[in-house]
Parts: structure tokens; C-alpha cells; sequence
């Protein structure tokens, strides 16, 4: 088998170890030559490097390894770029989930306000990421898991329409894994079909190998539960917030009972729901500073202190099985089944083919293939079609510095009650951002 040489962008990420790990627990079926970690925040990503530097050599030491702020050592003879970026790190991530709450609307990092204003943050330096890939590996692939992924996505399509970028999240195959154990099967064993955008759908059939529809009994047990289940199944969405999103799950199951919603839909049916139950003082943000942040960077730091990582370990979630997988579809040709971010171009048959959709899609060493979803309902297609171009007209805001095109897409939003509230957002928004975002005229 081939080895190959991986860079991981946002190497001072939480998630960093997370997908380390799994690529450890996975050498015999994507082996790797060589490992490197790049981060534009040297201190932040020292911590992570260091510890993962002895990680690597009580486990691996054949595998060259470095972490690195310079984009010429990081990218040259590289064959996949996993690229989980934050641009403005947490300190921004609290203002996009704040701000929009002081205006009596939705605050979170990739749904209404706190999402636009994070996208309008990511798409320069995703494009600069992309530049930099292609100068030093042209023939990388970057399996990119930034959000706002949808934003990230568009901003890819239009800008970077030829670059070998694979728009992924996660969030698909955590719920899957809670479906698997209200049925007492491996995630492994079931095909889906779903239709929707990123953090935007619905799962229309569960499959096992044989056939065996699961959809109506996962459906009921959804409408009495939500996707809570009895035994916890991913740690990476375990915190006190989550537990009541996949509760409130069995709300959006109600307003269409034929499918089975992403838990993400909850921002945009019961955004007044979601204000209510929302602390200004303590967001989403405040709960992984306090939570994963200083868990993984106190793993880190035990582990250099020590010198060692013996009694230490990362955990794994969603995010890193993932990204594995999705790397060996390609590098093996292996025709995995993957829900991804691609371009619609007919695999939902009654939606424009120029839109970013998530669906299943055939993956193997060209890229994903697209599953074809049929037509898809009148209630879901127009709710979509509103999302989608609310994402278009961030990225065309971020292309031409349109103050006017931001405030529409703010004003289009479902999560937000009118222009008036759009524009008061906007304001403050621009000046929170005016560090990370193009001026707008």
C-alpha cells in the first residue's frame, strides 16, 4: 500500500489530537510517511505539536512528523490537506453568538447572523488556504471541515471552481450514530438518503445491507426522544446544549413527520424557542472554552510535561472517523458512501444545479458522485431554496464588498424578524468584524 503525507491546516485545533489519534488507530488501512501540523498561531498550535510529537513517537516514529507556521514547509510534497480553520478563534465565535441575542435573535456559529458573520471571516482565508495548496502540492486533495461549511462551500464553488476541494461535515454521521443505536445496528451497516443544505435537511430512507427500511421505527422512537439515546454514542456532542438539541428534535420531526430532521433545523423552526432558552452571558462559545478547550489543552500540556503519553488520551468523535474514511475513499478508490456538500447539478431533481446541496455521494479517487434524491416537497424545496440564496448573498456581499447584498441575505434569513432588525445586526456586526471582514460599501 501506498504512504501518504498528511497536512492537517488548523493544527492548534481541539480537534487536532481527536483526528491524530484515528489516524493512529487506522495505519494498516491509510498508512502514512510523513505528518504535519500548520497554524497561523504559533503558540496555540506549540502545545498541540509538542504533545502530539511524543504521541507520535511512542506510537509511530517511522512516520515524519513537524508542526509548522510556515506554508512552504507545510505544503510541499503533501497528499491530503484536512483543513479545520477558525478565523477569529473563539473571542469571535462569542461575538457571533452575543451579538445577535443582544437584537433578540438566534445566536449560533453557523445559523443566522453568528453564521453569516463567521463566513464572511472564513472565505478569504479559505481561498488563501486553497492558493497555498495548489502552489506547493498541486495534486493535494483538501478534505475541508470549516464551517459555516455551507457559506465555505458556495465561496468555494464561485471562487475556486476547478480546485480539489471536498466540502464535508460531520454532523450527518453523529446522527447516524444515534439512529444505529435506537435500532441496534452499526452506522457501518446502514445506507441513507437524505436531501438538504449543510446543517439544512432530511433523512428519507434508513437501509440496512438487506433492504430493511428502519425509517418508521426510528421515527417513532424520534417523536417520543428526539435523539437522545441510552447509551452515549459520540463525545464530542455530549455537553448540556446538545443533550437538548437532539431532545428538541422531536419538535421539528412534528412539523414534517415523513422525515427525519437535522438537528440544526431547531434555529430556524422555533428560533423564538431557541432565544428564550439562550443565555447572553454564557453561549455555546463560553461552554467549550470552559469545556473541550481546556480539556484537550490540559491533556496536551500533561503529556509534555511528563514526556510522555502513557495514561493520557484523545478522544475521537464524529469529526475524526469521518475525515479517515473520506481520505481512504479517495486515496483507495473504494466507493464509499458518504453524505457530502457538492453541486446540486440534478441529484435533487427539482432544485437549482447550481446550489452547494448535501447528499450521498459515491466516493472514489475523482471525488464524490452524487446520488440522485429525486423531487424533493414543496415545504422542504422552498425553506432550501430561502437558505440558499441567503449563502449566495453572503458570498456575492464578500466578492463585490456589498453592504447592500449583506443586509438582504440578513434580512432573507429565517432567523432574523425583519429588515429593520437585519440592519441594526449588520451595523454591529461590521464593527465586531472590521478586523477580519472586506470593507462594505
Amino acid at each position: 500500500m501506498n504512504k501518504f503525507s498528511v497536512v492537517i491546516a488548523g493544527g492548534g485545533s481541539t480537534y487536532t489530537p481527536g483526528i491524530v489519534t484515528m489516524l493512529l488507530d487506522n495505519l494498516d488501512q491509510f498508512p502514512i510517511r510523513k505528518l504535519k501540523l500548520y497554524d497561523n498561531d504559533e503558540e496555540r498550535q506549540r502545545v498541540i505539536g509538542e504533545a502530539l510529537e511524543i504521541v507520535l513517537r511512542e506510537n509511530a516514529p517511522e512516520i515524519e512528523y513537524a508542526f509548522t507556521t510556515d506554508p512552504d514547509e507545510a505544503f510541499t510534497d503533501v497528499d491530503f490537506c484536512f483543513a479545520h480553520i477558525r478565523t477569529g478563534k473563539y473571542k469571535m465565535r462569542e461575538l457571533d453568538e452575543k451579538i445577535p441575542l443582544k437584537h433578540g435573535v438566534v445566536g449560533q456559529e453557523t445559523c443566522g447572523p453568528g453564521g453569516i458573520a463567521y463566513g464572511m471571516r472564513s472565505i478569504g482565508d479559505m481561498i488563501e488556504l486553497i492558493d497555498i495548496m495548489e502552489k506547493y502540492s498541486p495534486d493535494c486533495w483538501m478534505l475541508n471541515y470549516s464551517n459555516p461549511a455551507a457559506i465555505v462551500a458556495e465561496a468555494c464553488r464561485v471562487l475556486r471552481p476547478k480546485a480539489k476541494v471536498l466540502n464535508i461535515c460531520d454532523m450527518p454521521v453523529g446522527t447516524l450514530r444515534r439512529m444505529s443505536q435506537i435500532i441496534g445496528k452499526q452506522p457501518k451497516d446502514l445506507d441513507v438518503r437524505y436531501f438538504g443544505l449543510n446543517h439544512f435537511g432530511w433523512w428519507t430512507s434508513i437501509k440496512d445491507k438487506e433492504g430493511h427500511e428502519y425509517l418508521p421505527e426510528i421515527r417513532d422512537y424520534v417523536a417520543k426522544h428526539g435523539y437522545l439515546t441510552q447509551v452515549e454514542v459520540d463525545t464530542q456532542h455530549m455537553d448540556q446544549s446538545w443533550q437538548e438539541t437532539h431532545k428538541k428534535a422531536k419538535d421539528l420531526l412534528a412539523v414534517d413527520p415523513r422525515f427525519l430532521p437535522n438537528t440544526y433545523l431547531k434555529y430556524y423552526f422555533y428560533p423564538d424557542y431557541v432565544v428564550e432558552h439562550s443565555d447572553i452571558h454564557y453561549t455555546r462559545a463560553n461552554e467549550v472554552i470552559d469545556g473541550r478547550e481546556k480539556e484537550v489543552f490540559s491533556a496536551a500540556e500533561r503529556i509534555v510535561e511528563k514526556g510522555t503519553a502513557k495514561n493520557e488520551s484523545f478522544s475521537a468523535g464524529s469529526h475524526a472517523t469521518f475525515i479517515v474514511d473520506l481520505a481512504r475513499a479517495i486515496a483507495y478508490n473504494t466507493h464509499e458512501r458518504m453524505v457530502m456538500i457538492v453541486e446540486n447539478n440534478g441529484a435533487i431533481a427539482n432544485f437549482d444545479d447550481d446550489a452547494m446541496v448535501e447528499v450521498p455521494c459515491i466516493v472514489g479517487t475523482d471525488g464524490p458522485e452524487p446520488l440522485s434524491q429525486g423531487k424533493i416537497p414543496e415545504f422542504e424545496r422552498a425553506l432550501m431554496y430561502q437558505q440558499v440564496t441567503v449563502e449566495k448573498l453572503v458570498v456575492k456581499a464578500y466578492v463585490e464588498g456589498s453592504y447592500q447584498k449583506l443586509w438582504q441575505a440578513l434580512t432573507l434569513s429565517k432567523t432574523v424578524p425583519s429588515a429593520k432588525v437585519a440592519k441594526a445586526l449588520l451595523d454591529d456586526l461590521i464593527e465586531a468584524n472590521k478586523e477580519y471582514w472586506p470593507e462594505l460599501h
